[in-house]
């Protein structure tokens, strides 16, 4: 029998978040199901299931050996390996590889393409963005439509936004991932700039003025992250605090990458991946 896979979130506090998280292990636990490979999921913090749950769980369930990886587009944290070596203690018997983050793999960067593709597919009808519920979330709202308004690519810069860290690596590679994301998907567009929700600078406010003076009309926030919550929302606040001072440029905000089957074959990739390695 295949060790089990543990999907690691990094946590958070939001409902949404957890949401969509728990709905993608449920997608992989359907889909590994066919091959008897049992799925679980873990949080490093903040939120349940905690990490030390699902190990726990999992040992209990007779399973010694166990596949970890982090459900992250970035750099794996110095916290995951602290909190697998704490397990281990409490476990003396159990022994685990680790799979490699999702980052920026080619079919990661086709599904930012599609997030991008979705939120340019009303481009000829222009609408307006304002805020929607108690959050600082943004919808879209009918505008009135100007027939003559007609923006190409090449006057349509891309504001590609990761989360931010302190690892000057880490947002390193955010930088690389826009970079790959222009070249493979984006190349007809006047730019991809990068930009961060916190932490560290640009802001999304930072990559918009960017576009902005390299002469765009319009521009199309794209996040990389994986699911929506808190951290999209924002994403989108940013934008919209810079639109409502900036009325001449067209802002569009894409949606997150989200819960779906290519993102799972990503994943299952990456478990398959870390088997080999230990054969």
């Amino acid at each position: 029998m295949k060790p089990p896979l543990l999907l690691i979130g990094q946590g958070s506090h939001d409902d949404a978040y957890a949401a969509e998280f728990g709905r993608f292990v449920h997608r992989l636990r359907c889909r590994l199901d066919l091959t008897a490979v049992d799925v679980s999921g873990g949080y490093l913090e903040r939120a349940t299931p905690r990490l030390s749950d699902s190990v726990a769980s999992l040992v209990a369930r007779g399973h010694h050996r166990l596949v970890a990886l982090p459900l992250s587009l970035s750099r794996t944290s110095d916290d995951l390996g602290a909190a697998m070596e704490r397990e281990q203690r409490r476990h003396p018997t159990l022994m685990y590889d680790y799979g490699r983050p999702l980052g920026p793999d080619p079919r990661v960067l086709s599904l930012l393409a599609e997030r991008l593709t979705e939120a340019a597919a009303d481009l000829s009808r222009p609408r307006a963005l304002e805020p929607a519920g108690a959050r600082p979330r943004l919808r879209a709202v009918d505008a009135p439509v100007d027939e003559d308004l007609h923006v190409e690519p090449g006057e349509t810069g891309i504001v590609l936004v990761g989360e931010g860290s302190t690892d000057p690596a880490a947002n390193a590679e955010i930088h690389r991932v826009s970079r790959l994301f222009w070249e493979t998907h984006a190349y007809d567009f006047m730019t991809v700039e990068t930009a961060f929700v916190s932490v560290t600078p640009p802001g999304v406010p930072g990559g918009l003025e960017r576009c902005r003076r390299l002469g765009a009309r319009r521009v199309i926030v794209v996040p990389y992250l994986l699911f929506a919550g808190g951290m999209l929302e924002r994403v989108w606040a940013q934008a919209l605090a810079y639109g409502a001072g900036h009325p001449d440029l067209d802002i569009r905000c894409a949606e997150v990458i989200g819960d779906c089957e290519p993102l799972a074959d990503v994943v299952i990739e990456r478990y398959e991946e870390a088997l080999q390695l230990v054969h």
